[in-house]
C-alpha cells in the first residue's frame, strides 16, 4: 500500500482509506474481517463521523479492535461533526460536546484528524477556533480540517484558526468529476464549464490540503454504483478492457483512476466488502498511462475541447 502525507501534518498513511458509514449494523464477525483484512493490506487509515448510524458505527469499530487486539498505535481516525437533524452546527459547544462522544464511542483519548462535516452558514470563525484551540490543548485532536467546503469558506475558518486545515473530504468518482472537468473546458459555452466549487482542486494543491474522494464507486448522490451499471455501458467496456490489460478489477481501476491523479488524493472506501478491499489493494500497485486515465475520464460522458 502506497502512502501520502495528509496535508502539512506528521501523518505519513495509506493513500487508501476505510470509511466505516456503514458498518453499524453488520455481524461482528463480518466487522472483525474487515477491518483485519485492510490492516493485513497496509490501510491503516480508518474514517468516522458522529452521525453514522447514529454513532452506532463508532461503538461497533471499537468494539472491533478490541477484539482483535489492535494497538492504538496501529490506527489513524478520523472523524467528523457539524451535522445535526434538520440543521448545521459549527458552535463551539456542539463541537466539544460531539467531539468527547466520539473519544468515548471509539473508545480512544484521541482522534488523529477531526473534521468540520458540511458547511454551516451560520458558523463564526472565532467561535470554532476556540473549540478547535481547545481540543489542541487538550490533546484530544491532533490534527483538524474539513469537508464539502470551497475555496472562500476554508479561507474565512483559516484566518481565525490557529493551526492549519490539513484536508477537505469531497465527492470524486469517475462519474463524479466536477472538480475535474471546470479546469479542462475553461472559457466554453458547455455545461462542463460551469464553476461549482471555486476551483477547489486546484486551491487545495496549492495550499497543500489533503483532497479525501469520498463515494469514488458511487454516481450521482448515492444513487448507486457506476461498475457493471446498465446506465455506463461505454465507461463499463472501457473498465473491462483496461481491467485485462492491468490484470485488475474494475474496482481497482475506479480507484487507480482517482490515485492517478497527482493531486496525492486520498480515496475513501464506503464498501464492507473485504473482497473489494483486495481489488482495491491489488489496483494500488499499478499507475494509469495518461492515455488510459483519458479514455476514462471520456467514456464518462465527459468532452475535451
Amino acid at each position: 500500500m502506497n502512502t501520502l502525507r495528509i496535508g502539512t501534518s506528521d501523518l505519513e498513511v495509506s493513500e487508501v482509506s476505510l470509511g466505516c458509514m456503514r458498518i453499524g449494523g453488520m455481524e461482528a464477525a463480518k466487522v472483525d474481517e474487515l477491518i483485519q483484512t485492510s490492516l493485513d493490506l497496509g490501510i491503516d487509515f480508518y474514517d468516522h463521523a458522529d452521525i453514522y448510524g447514529g454513532g452506532k458505527c463508532e461503538e461497533v469499530f471499537a468494539a472491533s479492535v478490541a477484539r482483535l487486539g489492535i494497538g492504538r498505535d496501529k490506527l489513524v481516525l478520523q472523524s467528523k461533526c457539524g451535522i445535526r437533524k434538520g440543521y448545521f452546527d459549527f458552535s463551539k459547544e456542539h463541537i466539544l460536546t460531539s467531539v468527547d462522544g466520539i473519544l468515548k464511542r471509539l473508545d480512544t483519548h484521541y482522534i488523529d484528524v477531526l473534521l468540520l462535516h458540511r458547511p454551516d452558514t451560520l458558523v463564526e470563525p472565532e467561535e470554532v477556533a476556540e473549540a478547535f484551540t481547545t481540543l489542541s490543548q487538550s490533546g484530544k485532536v491532533r490534527n483538524f480540517g474539513v469537508s464539502n467546503f470551497n475555496p472562500g469558506q476554508i479561507e474565512l475558518l483559516q484566518a481565525s484558526l490557529p493551526m492549519k486545515l490539513q484536508a477537505n473530504q469531497l465527492q470524486l468518482s469517475i462519474t463524479n468529476t466536477g472538480m475535474i472537468d471546470r479546469g479542462l473546458t475553461v472559457n466554453m459555452k458547455h455545461n462542463n464549464s460551469i464553476d461549482r466549487d471555486g476551483g477547489i482542486l486546484d486551491y487545495c494543491r496549492l495550499k497543500k490540503i489533503t483532497i479525501q474522494a469520498w463515494s469514488p464507486f458511487q454516481y450521482g448522490f448515492f444513487e448507486g454504483v457506476f461498475i457493471d451499471n446498465d446506465k455506463f455501458p461505454e465507461l463499463n467496456k472501457v473498465l473491462g478492457d483496461l481491467s485485462e490489460e492491468y490484470g485488475v478489477t474494475k474496482t481497482g481501476l475506479a480507484i487507480a483512476w482517482i490515485q492517478r491523479h497527482p493531486a496525492k488524493i486520498q480515496s475513501v472506501l464506503g464498501t464492507t466488502n473485504p473482497d473489494r478491499v483486495r481489488q482495491v489493494a491489488d489496483a494500488c500497485k499499478i499507475q494509469l498511462t495518461r492515455p488510459h486515465w483519458y479514455e476514462i475520464y471520456r467514456a464518462a460522458g465527459n468532452i475535451l475541447p
